[in-house]
């Protein structure tokens, strides 16, 4: 009797226990910040943890194997000084603004003719995806071959159409054309964000604007330029404002295709800061190099938004 009466009372004590967790998990001010804490949990440990540091290394003279001591902002005045570090901040500005612009035009393009009836338009659309869904390295890969002095398919298909000289351009030799290659990739890589997200926008327009522009007498460049465009605005200000953090902070198609050569004509802030940073030993001077994104970009996303809110008002 004694052990059946205290079955039933841890019962009763566990069912209100559950009870009380379940009035617990109904109230916003508890059930919010425990869904939230996995992700602000990852944010901690992959993002504010490295942005720390960086910053501790940054005002440093940190080098592998010796003691680190505080110099200040040293570190920051001093790249300036640096021909690869200057180098590097135009080809940052360069790569990142031929290759967002390329996508904007070429995305904006390319999702109006696929909002159109065509055929196999589902298969076209999965097939757009390719360059977005292949995993960087590998595709980068691909292009290295592609543009490789001694078998290269883009020498030997401009020479077959007699587009080129022979024996056609050292693509990833030549300062001028190493570039033009990594912008090239980026924008192959980069392309499928930008049709499927404008896409989704030009799929959320009301066909009766169109009707409505059309009886008005609108061709098809006015229906674009004042009915399309405008309702765009906000997606496109989204997509150039991810675009060009993804695209400045790049790394993958840089370091495999060129390494940033020749003579640092393609380093970016990403393969600079790697290079000083972990094969020279400068872990200082590198995590400057790194930082120097951050006020770049931050300007960037507060334009964007700005821009983005204005548009919504």
């Amino acid at each position: 009797m004694a052990i059946g009466s205290v079955g039933v009372a841890t019962a009763s004590r566990s069912s209100s226990l559950r009870a009380r967790m379940g009035e617990l998990l109904d109230r916003e001010q508890w059930l919010g910040p425990i869904f939230v804490s996995p992700a602000l949990l990852l944010l901690l440990l992959l993002v504010a943890y490295p942005f720390c540091m960086a910053l501790y290394f940054s005002v440093s003279n940190a080098f592998i194997g010796r003691p680190s001591h505080f110099i200040g902002i040293r570190n920051f005045l001093n790249l300036w000084q640096s021909d690869a570090f200057r180098q590097t901040f135009q080809n940052a500005f360069v790569f990142t603004g031929a290759a967002v612009g390329a996508k904007l035009v070429l995305g904006l393009s390319l999702a109006m003719l696929l909002d159109q009836q065509l055929w196999f338009k589902r298969l076209i659309r999965g097939a757009v995806l390719l360059p977005w869904v292949i995993p960087t390295a590998l595709s980068t890969l691909g292009w290295w071959w592609m543009f490789n002095s001694l078998y290269s398919v883009v020498n030997w298909t401009g020479l077959t159409l007699g587009l080129m000289d022979p024996p056609g351009p050292n693509w990833l030799g030549q300062k001028y054309y190493a570039m033009t290659a990594v912008v090239v990739v980026n924008i192959w890589r980069g392309l499928p964000f930008f049709v499927i997200t404008i896409l989704a926008g030009l799929v959320a327009i009301p066909r009766e604007l169109y009707e409505a522009a059309e009886a008005d007498g609108a061709g098809a460049l006015a229906r674009f330029w004042h009915v399309t465009l405008p309702l765009l605005k906000p997606v496109l200000a989204i997509v150039v404002l991810f675009s060009t953090i993804f695209t400045f902070s790049d790394f993958n198609i840089v370091f495999v295709l060129t390494h940033g050569g020749p003579i640092n004509s393609t380093h970016l802030f990403a393969t600079l800061a790697r290079q000083v940073g972990l094969e020279t030993g400068r872990i200082g001077e590198g995590a400057a190099i790194s930082l120097y994104l951050f006020p770049v970009l931050m300007l960037v996303v507060f334009a964007q938004l700005r821009f983005v809110r204005k548009q919504a008002y």
